[in-house]
């Protein structure tokens, strides 16, 4: 199939398509829409590049990110990102080779209770897959554009020092794979999205994700680490409709999202996958913003970052003792807090309007009361206001 190069045609074809499918969609029960396996793996073979010293590979090699396995149904599939679905902490490993394996796929996914969305997504879920390498690391990039899909999709990684991140070498028309590889040479955390024309469609419907360099050495040990990404969905239909929920492009270009979300849906981080945590372990959080439009004031209620890595960077020394933290779309931070007291913490734009629109998570931590930083007068009646 020869797909049109031009914006609004390709506008149109997609609406066209989601149209002829509308029957179907209502009628399909929650599953998913098929086996997908999110594959990016390193291999052993260590290299020098450029000025960064090689070590000997000592033993199996961590993968770039987690592989996790789609279980095939038929209907309307989740496309919420699990918070914990990322790879283990790189270590003290020298420079390697490593391969990152993406594939675009145009969906239906349940956005909130009773509606669905036809989603754009790298590897079935929003965000795309965290990918986790480490300063020095040649990347080979391989991206395959599923047969299925009605659209042109590449992939821009923030992380790339080269022509388009990598968006022009990537460019796949349906059931085509186009690749590139890079040299990581700056440490950080950084979005990656789709940048064909137009791009903002492409992000809004769910094509941005998180690749994570980590410095020499590594990042320090913590107890937990979530991944958690903010985006904006325009809806012709209003917040709240049910049924199946097609895109605006008026509203897109006029910056009026319909619903904002954390990790694809509404309810991703609530009811479906929220974080957990136990009284005494350190928290970190990767928090990167899609967008494709509005500016997030990241901020958890009833807790304070101990660090934030302002704009992702992992080389400048950590602001300590921070409320909220500010990231522009296309932008990411890195926060890390040690939990003290048990209870129900909510993640929010502090935006706080965008709460009643979809945003918002929830920390869940367990454990020992500990009166000595927190004591409720009046537990019993705390425990029947929803309060936070």
């Amino acid at each position: 199939m020869k797909l049109p190069r031009d914006r609004n045609d390709r506008v149109m074809l997609v609406t066209a398509s989601a149209l002829v499918g509308l029957g179907l969609i209502i009628a399909a029960d929650l599953g998913l829409r098929r086996t997908n396996t999110d594959l990016i793996t390193t291999t052993a073979e260590a290299r020098e590049p450029r000025s960064y010293t090689s070590q000997p590979a000592r033993g199996p090699v961590p993968h770039a990110h987690t592989k996790t396995k789609t279980v095939k149904a038929d209907g309307v599939a989740s496309v919420v990102r699990d918070p914990v679905d990322l790879p283990p902490l790189i270590g003290k490993r020298g420079p390697q080779r490593v391969k990152a394996d993406l594939e675009t796929t145009e969906i239906t996914g349940q956005l909130a209770d009773g509606a669905t969305y036809r989603y754009w997504t790298f590897n079935d879920k929003v965000p795309g897959p965290f990918i986790r390498i480490r300063v020095g690391d040649t990347v080979e990039v391989r991206l395959r554009n599923h047969d299925d899909s009605s659209m042109m999709h590449n992939v821009d990684f923030h992380a790339v020092t080269g022509p388009g991140g990598g968006a022009k070498a990537t460019d796949a028309g349906a059931g085509e794979t186009r690749g590139f590889e890079f040299t990581a040479i700056n440490p950080g955390l950084y979005v990656y999205h789709c940048a064909v024309p137009f791009a903002a469609q492409h992000i809004a419907n769910g094509m941005y994700g998180l690749i994570l360099v980590e410095p020499e050495g590594g990042l320090p040990k913590v107890d937990r680490e979530f991944y958690v990404m903010q985006g904006e969905i325009y809806t012709t239909q209003k917040f709240g409709s049910t049924g199946a929920l097609t895109e605006s492009h008026d509203k897109l270009m006029d910056e009026r999202p319909e619903y904002f979300i954390f990790n694809g849906a509404v309810g991703a981080l609530t009811t479906d996958k929220p974080l957990k945590a136990t009284v005494g372990e350190t928290v970190r959080i990767f928090f990167g913003v899609g967008g494709p439009n509005f500016t997030s004031s990241f901020h958890v209620i009833g807790e304070v970052f101990d660090r934030v890595y302002t704009m992702g960077s992992l080389t400048t020394p950590p602001v300590r003792d921070v409320q909220t933290v500010t990231v522009p779309p296309g932008g990411a931070t890195m926060v890390e807090f040690k939990v003290e007291v048990p209870g129900k913490y909510m993640l929010v734009d502090h935006a706080l309007t965008r709460v009643a629109r979809g945003l918002v998570g929830i920390l869940e931590v367990s454990g020992p009361e500990n009166t000595a930083i927190y004591k409720d007068h009046d537990p019993a009646r705390s425990a029947q206001s929803d309060g936070h």
